[in-house]
């Protein structure tokens, strides 16, 4: 007779479930401990860990620039074009699911950096269009009131 119970290949309780060694934690915990993307990296070791963090951390601020910049020139071929854009954006969307299967980990660390990263990315994509933006309407600003100011100056002046 068998049971079910004896052929399981992993128990589970609240926390974890241990299998093959391995323990996946279900709940966010804290710890150097983790296992992201490959078995045995950061592999427990403080620096390693550190490491994972700073890696993350500048993946998410890198998704970010790429979900701005224009991989493809306006005046290129449109197959050639568009064929490029789908490689760019397949490649931003891979960098993506790794942070969320790193974010998987349900370490603490992992989140926080990972999210900081994409914060910090955000602030500055929007931070650098924002001061494109203010530099061009300042740009067209003095424009606009130098030639009003030299047009009323010819209007008006005494030489004419």
């Amino acid at each position: 007779m068998s049971h079910a119970k004896d052929h399981m290949p992993m128990s589970m309780d609240n926390q974890t479930m241990d299998g093959m060694g391995m323990v996946m934690h279900m709940t966010f915990f804290w710890s150097k401990d983790v296992v992201m993307l490959f078995n045995g990296w950061p592999n427990g070791e403080l620096g390693m860990y550190i490491l994972a963090l700073a890696v993350v951390f500048f993946l998410a601020i890198m998704v970010e620039f790429l979900s701005v910049i224009p991989a493809v020139k306006p005046e290129s071929n449109p197959i050639i074009g568009g064929l490029i854009h789908a490689l760019f954006y397949g490649f931003r969307i891979a960098v993506v699911y790794l942070l969320m299967l790193c974010v998987m980990s349900y370490n603490v660390g992992v989140f926080v950096f990972v999210l900081a990263g994409h914060v910090i990315g955000c602030f500055l994509v929007k931070y650098r269009v924002i001061s494109k933006a203010a530099s061009i309407s300042q740009q067209i600003l003095y424009n606009d009131c130098h030639n009003v100011m030299s047009q009323f100056i010819d209007q008006n002046s005494v030489y004419a």
